[in-house]
């Protein structure tokens, strides 16, 4: 009969040995024998008749291993379960040498295994720690400019007979000339579109008034200031430099436009917010207002989930059989498709390891304290409104629609999406739980500095 034993070997790093006796695997080893005589097939012989000794000698060595590793694995799981062991990953074998595995001469065995078993730990009060309510503040100006936004999406472009005014559309032909206006053979020949105010004002002096097919000869540094030379470099394949903003181009006019805006009208607010009821641009306005407002909320909030992580992983003090850890990623190493790592980029990698582990020990801690769960009729649901968000549609009754319900049928068959749509319900659990646990401090910010912030931030974190 096996025997295991263990000794601690390190903080939550334990030493687990197996010695194996004859007894356990020898019978197995003598069926799987047999078996595999049975089902042979070896040249000049009957199936099922050829002799033992020869069965033994060709295949005895594969099988003997087989079974004697079959048994150890089924004594270190049955043990684990027993012990109850909350273990990491899988156990680890500890200096194992197959080659004395000798199917003429089978012998007691002994096998050893680490194992990182996986901490107690309390999780910081949310309660008392630091975490700022951001309010973002809506100004009339973020009003205007959004319902211009929209009145300019939804406006039509009508064609003009000559340039007249900044807010004018004319679609360019840029042709790359000499220094005496000739085309250059092989040069740039590039069409575009764009607003005349995007222009110096020296360009724009030379370009009113101008019709289709007139013409102008200008340096680009001339016609473009810093910031649109940029965006017109980039479009026309050059480089953002001095010497591009010295090349000369005639600037072919192909047609001329101006966008009408849409009018603030009835007809603009139904067209917007269909079934709202909404009589007046003061009315509109206010919705406008609470759009941008909603927006905003969302991006506080995830600001606020963003904090509570960082919180939940700096201040819930966890302790890690770091050794294991890291020998489970070794023996990882090279064992996928991808490159093998060095010693040392796997040294790199191991504070932001532990730091994914933590994370992952603390969301199982809340799921299992707070009995988090996250339901069929949850992940079709989820289906069913992602299907529609795709749609740009509205949710319809899903019983008269035996179409959508084969869909989502189907998406809950795909395992990988059924298990990131889980992942995803159960994280926004955690926090919505988080979230209730917290006592925040308001603070005014203006929607620039906000952003600056959270850009800050990112930009902090991929570094």
């Amino acid at each position: 009969m096996a025997t295991i034993t263990k000794e601690s070997i390190g903080q939550l790093h334990e030493k687990i040995s197996v010695r194996l006796e004859k007894a356990d695997y020898l019978p197995s080893f003598e069926k799987s024998l047999k078996e595999y005589s049975k089902k042979a097939s070896i040249q000049g012989f009957r199936p099922g008749k050829v002799p033992a000794g020869l069965i033994k000698k060709m295949y005895g060595p594969s099988l003997f291993t087989d079974e004697v590793l079959k048994s150890v694995d089924k004594e270190l799981i049955d043990y684990l379960q027993a012990e109850k062991a909350d273990i990491f990953a899988q156990p680890l074998p500890l200096n194992t040498d197959l080659s004395k595995l000798d199917v003429n001469n089978p012998d007691d065995y002994n096998f050893d295994f680490e194992i990182g078993l996986k901490p107690e730990f309390a999780l910081a009060d949310l309660a008392t720690v630091d975490i700022i309510a951001y309010n973002i503040d809506v100004t009339d100006e973020m009003i205007n400019e959004e319902v211009e936004r929209l009145q300019s999406r939804y406006g039509v472009l009508e064609d003009k007979e000559a340039v007249n005014g900044e807010e004018t559309v004319i679609n360019i032909t840029f042709t790359e000339v000499d220094a005496d206006g000739n085309d250059i053979e092989g040069g740039i020949n590039k069409d575009n579109s764009l607003l005349l105010k995007y222009f110096t004002k020296n360009a724009q002096e030379l370009l009113n008034d101008k019709k289709i097919e007139d013409s102008v000869t200008i340096k680009l540094g001339e016609a473009f200031d810093d910031k649109e030379f940029e965006f017109i470099a980039q479009d026309l394949g050059v480089s953002n430099d001095a010497a591009s903003k010295e090349k000369s181009f005639k600037l072919t006019i192909t047609k001329v436009s101006e966008l009408k805006k849409k009018e603030l009208n009835q007809e603009f607010f139904d067209q917007l917010f269909p079934g709202a009821d909404v009589k007046s641009e003061e009315e509109f306005r206010s919705k406008i207002k609470d759009q941008i407002f909603g927006h905003w909320a969302t991006q506080s909030r995830n600001q606020i989930q963003d904090q509570i992580f960082h919180k939940l992983v700096d201040t819930t003090s966890v302790d890690f059989p770091a050794p294991f850890l890291r020998n489970w990623l070794v023996a990882q190493n090279g064992q996928s498709d991808q490159e093998q790592k060095t010693e040392e980029q796997i040294d790199n990698e191991m504070p932001g390891f532990l730091n994914q582990l933590k994370w992952t020990l603390i969301s199982d801690k809340i799921v299992k304290d707070q009995s988090i769960e996250v339901k069929q009729e949850e992940l079709r649901g989820f289906a069913q409104t992602q299907l529609f968000s795709y749609m740009g549609g509205m949710m319809p009754n899903s019983a008269e629609q035996p179409w959508m319900n084969d869909y989502v049928d189907r998406m809950m068959k795909d395992r990988k999406y059924v298990e990131e749509t889980y992942h995803r319900l159960q994280s926004e659990k955690i926090f919505e739980w988080a979230e209730k646990q917290i006592k925040p401090n308001p603070k005014q910010i203006s929607a620039e500095d906000f952003s600056k912030m959270v850009n800050d931030h990112q930009h902090t974190h991929h570094h």
